[in-house]
């Protein structure tokens, strides 16, 4: 499949976007209900300091194609939305990872939940985002 399909289902035109979007930050995964010595042998070396990693997130948007834009949603204004709700440094500037660990999973849970701020309720279908190529997490809000 490629990133952009837009299957004709019925008599009504729809479409699902998902352009992918990589963004590098730092984050410093380590859980306050864990002991220094087991956060180290669940997290390595990264709970000493702050890691840099590069995250590649995907969103898909189900919906009807306009008839005047030929598209599902502007994926420019979908890019500024993606910048405005998770290009951050994780570990510094979101308040969010204060008290929950920084893991894969958590970031997909953070960046679901900033991007329906910018989204029209229900716009959004599911965010994939990888860490590496071998860990995917997949979420599909509550």
């Amino acid at each position: 499949m490629s990133s952009h399909e837009w299957p004709r289902l019925g008599s009504s035109p729809t479409g699902t976007s998902v352009p992918p979007r990589l963004f590098g930050t730092t984050h410093h995964p380590h859980s306050k209900s864990l002991s220094d010595e087991e956060d180290l042998k669940l997290f390595g070396n990264s709970v000493i300091t702050f890691c840099f990693i590069t995250y590649k997130v995907v969103l898909t948007v189900p919906g009807e194609i306009g008839p005047v834009t030929g598209m599902v949603l502007n994926l420019t204004d979908l890019q500024e939305y993606t910048e405005e709700a998770i290009m951050k440094y994780l570990g510094l500037d979101v308040p969010y990872f204060a008290d929950i660990v920084s893991t894969t999973e958590n970031v997909d849970i953070y960046t679901w939940e900033n991007l329906q701020k910018f989204l029209p309720v229900g716009v959004l279908d599911k965010i994939k985002v990888y860490e590496t190529n071998n860990n995917i997490v997949v979420y599909k809000g509550k």
